[in-house]
């Protein structure tokens, strides 16, 4: 797998959604394998919330050997999100204008905003056309909204466990999320570690919505009816969130998760249902049976109002995660769809 991480660097203002201004900004971005001669073959990824440019790292099986994604017939392209901390501008960045560590003055972002940015990308790397547009969670909600902004730059899109706009229970999860990191008392430093231990604690709550009860029953019950602490649950919940504070800080989680909050393709235009229609690339939507942060209505909404659009459900023990885990179905419905010939096509 030929891959090669990249720097993009763009030295004018950055306007936002919000009306503030960024004074530029860089993405970091990966590739894998190579564009061809007709610059027909590239595949673009859009990440969630805590992921990385890196597809190989976290997403490696849909762009294995043999699978519809494989890069020795594709370019696949993923950009760490602007609010990153895998490279892109974000609140661990310094501002150029006084030389100083964004931390807690770094602006409100929108997917808008992100979608933008992976745009004037596209338009650097001499893109024109990309034959695929591929996202799940955070990164599906970025594929429709630049989907909706550019439809005459997508062939296909595939969102995935994501939805039009965020749900009230979708950002009252984030919302406690952010509580906690609040109430670690460094989070109001300047510092990088700040809120760390908050940010370990938002990662368990987290996952309470990531996952699903029988998920849980079926990995974290215990072996013996005898025991009466640290029960396997307990320090599961443990283990994921001092594996992220490992990777990641609490201010680009606090900037990502109200950038997931945000979303709403019908923000400033005729309706929500209106949005989904001006999308003209040919859509899978992808849901999963257990996603109780995402469920399945959501993505059926979608699906609805997308025209040229198609809906396959996963089924998995787990929840929200299962698109980071089910590959063997993802690569299933990621062949029928691809495969021009077995698609069954929605009329407009």
């Amino acid at each position: 797998m030929e891959k090669h991480d990249h720097t993009f660097h763009f030295r004018e203002e950055f306007q936002l959604e919000s009306g503030e201004v960024l004074p530029g900004f860089q993405l970091r971005y990966t590739t894998l394998g190579r564009i061809n001669a007709d610059r027909s073959n590239v595949v673009w990824v859009c990440h969630a919330l805590t992921g990385s440019s890196d597809i190989s790292d976290w997403w490696r099986p849909l762009f294995a050997p043999g699978s519809p994604l494989d890069p020795a017939h594709h370019l696949v392209i993923c950009a760490n999100v602007p609010g990153g901390c895998y490279g892109s501008s974000g609140p661990l960045s310094i501002n150029p204008e006084n030389g100083n560590y964004y931390f807690h003055d770094f602006p409100l972002l929108t997917n808008r905003d992100a979608v933008c940015a992976f745009d004037l990308l596209r338009q650097h790397l001499g893109i024109g056309k990309i034959h695929t547009l591929i996202g799940g969670s955070l990164g599906g909600q970025q594929v429709l909204e630049w989907a909706i902004q550019q439809p005459d730059v997508f062939e296909r899109i595939i969102p995935i466990a994501c939805n039009a706009y965020h749900s009230p229970w979708g950002i009252a999860f984030n919302e406690t999320q952010r509580l906690a990191i609040a109430a670690d008392p460094t989070w109001t430093n300047d510092e990088h570690r700040a809120g760390e231990k908050g940010m370990l604690a938002a990662r368990a709550i987290a996952m309470l919505s990531y996952r699903h009860y029988d998920g849980y029953r079926n990995r974290q019950s215990e072996l013996s009816v005898d025991k009466l602490d640290d029960f396997r649950a307990a320090s599961y919940q443990r283990y994921q969130g001092e594996k992220l504070v490992k990777r990641f800080n609490a201010f680009t989680y606090w900037t990502l998760s109200k950038m997931m909050d945000n979303h709403h393709v019908g923000r400033g235009r005729e309706s929500v249902e209106a949005a989904l229609r001006s999308i003209k690339a040919r859509a899978l939507v992808i849901g999963i049976d257990s996603d109780i942060l995402f469920p399945v209505q959501e993505q059926e909404y979608l699906a609805r109002y997308i025209p040229d659009s198609e809906f396959r459900v996963i089924n998995s023990l787990f929840g929200h995660d299962g698109f980071l885990v089910e590959f063997d179905q993802l690569n299933h419905h990621l062949q029928e769809f691809l495969n021009e010939r077995n698609s069954i096509r929605k009329a407009i």
